[in-house]
């Protein structure tokens, strides 16, 4: 099984940049979860479109995700809400809408995140599911993860420094491997 990990931050030391790479390495056997990032993604342009065409960041992203089997989507909060950089890479991958089906529709989703306060992403993830209404993508509700004060969850090499929270990401990450496997894409 083929899952599609984006970070939604931009920053190198990312907490969601983290917390996806540890993610992807508590993936049960035979569950390999891809690391990308939205680095390079410019801010949507209709007019860049329609001169210059798709950017070769939003098409490798697009790619991916039309040969994955699900996509977990690791979500900063900004102001409450979906951060700018990672809407817009959703907004570039919804480009041109003929290739919105073969991208999202029907395509299992999972949402996590990190904060350094201490809501985790709480209200990022729930303002992201008109979004995901609206791509056609099928969410999964059976599990939450959101990682709250995030400066102190992992170690020096990346790991959670925290076994009760290594092991809940560990759990979130089988549940949605789960429903990818029995749910796939429709």
């Amino acid at each position: 099984m083929q899952i599609v990990g984006i970070a939604g931050s931009l920053r190198k030391g990312s907490f969601n940049r983290q917390l996806l790479e540890a993610m992807a390495a508590l993936a049960p056997e035979g569950v390999t979860i891809a690391c990308h990032g939205i680095e390079g993604i410019p801010v949507y342009d209709g007019d860049v479109e329609n001169d210059s065409g798709i950017p070769a960041a939003v098409e490798t992203l697009k790619e991916a995700c039309s040969k994955s089997d699900g996509l977990l989507l690791v979500t900063p909060e900004y102001n409450q809400s979906v951060p700018g950089p990672l809407k817009n890479a959703m907004d570039w991958m919804s480009r041109p809408p003929k290739d919105i089906g073969k991208v999202f529709r029907g395509l299992p989703v999972a949402l996590t995140g990190a904060s350094a306060g201490p809501n985790g992403s709480r209200a990022a993830q729930y303002a992201w599911l008109p979004v995901f209404r609206g791509l056609g993508l099928q969410p999964w509700f059976g599990g939450q993860l959101y990682l709250p004060r995030a400066g102190e969850a992992f170690d020096e090499v990346g790991q959670f420094s925290d076994p009760d929270m290594r092991d809940r990401a560990q759990q979130f990450v089988s549940g949605f491997a789960r429903f990818v496997d029995q749910n796939g894409r429709q």
